[in-house]
């Protein structure tokens, strides 16, 4: 079964059991960066049915209307070069790097990084202003290993279906090598967030400035307990 198939019917299926089927339509679009208007037109209805059903205003789509939301979704990623597909793909492959990857998950829903940095503790270090973004996922990395082992082809896997997620780094020195890492990789996370140390080296907050990504110093105590916070708050 490829990646297609199997993300096809990931999504399908986190709609139909979704808390809030409307909250996760809004995710997936926005997912796979689709304006309202195009999926709209794709689906042979109007822009206010997909706003309806986005808002709640509409009850849950049937099956049908799902299969269909998910199809025209698929079809546009792989209009535009099957990016969101590979990230799954990456996302599958995830598994041969659980000695840099501490845990990665997706959000059922996005959260504002705002909401993130509560629930890890945190203080914002750069970038505060733009805490207000939403944030879809997140990787916690061993930091010393995801720098010298990672090869660049598997520091791109840690980002799952897209960059618009929190890059946690823990075991951190001083917070210099993350940010050199990131600034050469092409793909730029949502959200930065350190954990294990008190000040950040000030080339690390110069790289994130220029790079436009806010950053975060968790104050929890504890890898597990960062992880632990983090699933206690999965929506």
């Amino acid at each position: 079964m490829d990646a297609r198939h199997i993300l096809s019917i990931r999504m399908a299926g986190e709609i139909v059991i979704s808390a809030s089927p409307a909250k996760t339509i809004k995710k997936w679009r926005n997912v796979f960066g689709v304006s309202q208007g195009d999926l709209a037109s794709r689906l042979g209805v109007s822009p206010s049915v997909i706003s309806d059903y986005e808002s709640g205003r509409r009850k849950s789509p049937g099956s049908e209307l799902v299969r269909k939301f998910v199809a025209a979704l698929i079809d546009v990623d792989v209009s535009r070069g099957s990016q969101i597909v590979r990230g799954y793909e990456r996302l599958l492959d995830g598994g041969a790097m659980t000695g840099a990857v501490i845990d990665m998950r997706e959000f059922a829903f996005p959260i504002s990084a705002e909401e993130v940095c509560n629930i890890v503790e945190g203080t914002p270090i750069a970038n505060e202003s733009l805490l207000k973004k939403d944030i879809y996922g997140y990787t916690a990395l061993d930091s010393p290993r995801a720098i010298l082992e990672l090869s660049s082809d598997e520091f791109l896997r840690i980002y799952g279906l897209t960059s618009e997620r929190a890059l946690i780094f823990t075991r951190v020195s001083c917070g210099r090598s993350p940010f050199v890492a990131i600034r050469v990789s092409p793909i730029k996370p949502g959200l930065v967030i350190l954990h294990g140390l008190k000040e950040v080296d000030p080339l690390g907050i110069m790289i994130a400035e220029k790079e436009k990504i806010p950053v975060i110093l968790s104050g929890i105590e504890g890898d597990e307990a960062l992880i632990k916070a983090l699933r206690n708050n999965m929506n």
